[in-house]
């Protein structure tokens, strides 16, 4: 467990948490930011790990500790000094674990939307999308107002129906995430819905 504290104050410390930027002034009898890691990396990151759903979030959560305590000492608002940092760390250690958990409790919960917006897609498509259901002047007619929407919803929209890719899918294509893939979609569906009852009404 030594070692592994030791590796991760050695490989894993930003270059702006060093003992010059941190404890520049304090008395030579105290440690250096070094040292100090060194001695308690590891039972830091075993606390960090105790408090998260995951090995990459712990570590995530230690070095975000780390640089608040940095940060406060390199301005001057750390009260306590070197004793104080220790307990300090854990209690932020703690606090961050909580953001985390709520942070990903808030994206779970938007991708299970998307994924449901995507079992009830058939909500959302009408039969003047199946090539076999749709006389030659209809689809020339959704062709042309597909080419109208801002990219940003045709794209989903043919990567959607024509593709026949998943919001996941699409998601990983354009570089977005599973809700606005969803999002984009019902919109620029809700569009081409309104352009076709208007020509229907022409009628």
């Amino acid at each position: 467990m030594a070692d592994e504290g030791n590796e991760y104050a050695e490989m894993n410390t930003p270059a702006y948490v060093r003992k010059e930027e941190v404890i520049e002034g304090e008395s030579s009898h105290l440690l250096s930011w070094d040292e100090w890691l060194r001695e308690h990396a590891a039972q830091l990151l075993l606390f960090a790990r105790q408090q998260s759903r995951s090995p990459e979030d712990a570590e995530d959560i230690l070095q975000d500790a780390l640089i608040r305590l940095a940060r406060k000492e390199a301005s001057g608002e750390f009260v306590g000094g070197q004793e104080a940092w220790l307990s300090y760390v854990f209690a932020s250690i703690r606090r961050l674990a909580v953001d985390y958990g709520r942070k990903s409790d808030r994206r779970q919960k938007r991708e299970d939307e998307a994924c449901a917006s995507e079992r009830d897609e058939d909500v959302y498509t009408d039969p003047w999308f199946s090539s076999a259901a749709a006389d030659e002047e209809l689809k020339q007619f959704m062709e042309m107002q597909l080419r109208k929407l801002p990219s940003k919803f045709s794209e989903v929209i043919v990567l959607k129906i024509w593709g026949e890719q998943t919001f996941q899918q699409i998601a990983e294509t354009l570089e977005i995430s599973q809700n606005t893939a969803a999002s984009r979609y019902r919109y620029g569906i809700d569009l081409l819905r309104r352009a076709l009852r208007n020509k229907k009404n022409q009628f």
